[in-house]
């Protein structure tokens, strides 16, 4: 389970009463993700998510909690903040930055077919066009700076053909670093297991905690790359036809965008082969925490360098 921040029935209790949520009456640690602490919270109002931040300093999370925030207030199907009673989203828990959210329905889909990648697709330019009159600021997280970075922690894990293939996507990476692309609050962590389905139906999306200022044209690429491909990372069009069509129908791509594609599919594999390396090689001390195989980004990326997929 990835729980590293553990916290007792009694502490929860204590700490809801800065809420009006009713009392405690169920408290179970989420198995799912790797980056923060995470608690199914049922009190005698509701079921909630409780959100311990792990690597996220308190600074920093007001951009997502609002972002939150305002893209459900949009009509966006994502966790609503809730406020305490001193209109604060953000408190402190055992030490750590934390958040309650609204508990959405529905649950993550393994083998997504056309028509789920179709309203994948749909959702995400409605996200976007939501997402243009919010005010935040914070540079994606996990943009350029950071890959650098991570590739000078990985280096000395990989052999020499992964090296290789590294430092050659960065240097591709960086000179196609000016492209005059459409920006705005991304997602930029899209994948199966953040969207929630209640029958065939989206019932939520979850996750927000990547999020920051890119291009859109990326957060377009993060999901084709998880939603629309097979084991050996190749996309298929069954899948990726429906997703794009879909998000057009909403906002249309710009021209620069439609060139720009290539570039975008490689830096969105690269981006999570390199975060599945810095996990899966430099882990966190954590209560059974689990970490997701980097070869399968290896495949995307390799797949994405020699086989672009087009955009229409």
């Amino acid at each position: 389970m990835s729980v590293f921040t553990r916290v007792t029935h009694e502490e929860l209790s204590a700490w809801l009463k800065r809420y009006a949520i009713g009392t405690l009456t169920e408290l179970h640690g989420i198995a799912a993700g790797i980056e923060n602490t995470n608690y199914f919270v049922t009190t005698t109002h509701g079921r909630f998510v409780l959100t311990l931040f792990e690597r996220l300093a308190a600074a920093e999370l007001p951009f997502y909690l609002n972002l939150m925030a305002h893209l459900a207030r949009h009509g966006v199907p994502c966790p609503a903040p809730i406020a305490d009673r001193g209109d604060q989203y953000l408190g402190t828990l055992n030490g750590k930055p934390a958040t309650i959210v609204t508990c959405l329905p529905g649950a993550p889909l393994t083998s997504p077919d056309a028509g789920h990648c179709e309203q994948v697709g749909a959702m995400l330019g409605a996200m976007h066009l939501a997402g243009k009159s919010y005010g935040g600021k914070l540079e994606n997280p996990r943009g350029p700076r950071w890959w650098r970075e991570a590739a000078r922690a990985v280096m000395p894990f990989l052999d020499e053909r992964r090296r290789a293939l590294l430092a050659s996507e960065l240097e591709y990476q960086a000179q196609h670093h000016d492209l005059d692309l459409p920006r705005g609050p991304v997602h930029a962590d899209l994948f199966r297991d953040n969207v929630l389905f209640e029958g065939e139906r989206i019932g939520g999306v979850i996750d927000f905690y990547f999020a920051g200022i890119d291009a859109l044209l990326f957060d377009v690429a993060v999901t084709v790359n998880d939603w629309c491909v097979d084991q050996a990372g190749e996309i298929g069009a069954e899948r990726a036809g429906p997703l794009l069509a879909a998000y057009r129908r909403v906002r249309e791509f710009t021209a620069t965008e439609l060139s720009a594609w290539p570039v975008m599919l490689r830096a969105a594999a690269l981006r999570f082969w390199l975060s599945r390396l810095y996990d899966f090689y430099l882990p966190r001390p954590g209560e059974l925490t689990h970490a997701h195989d980097p070869e399968h980004f290896r495949r995307v990326l390799e797949a994405r360098r020699e086989r672009p997929f087009p955009l229409v």
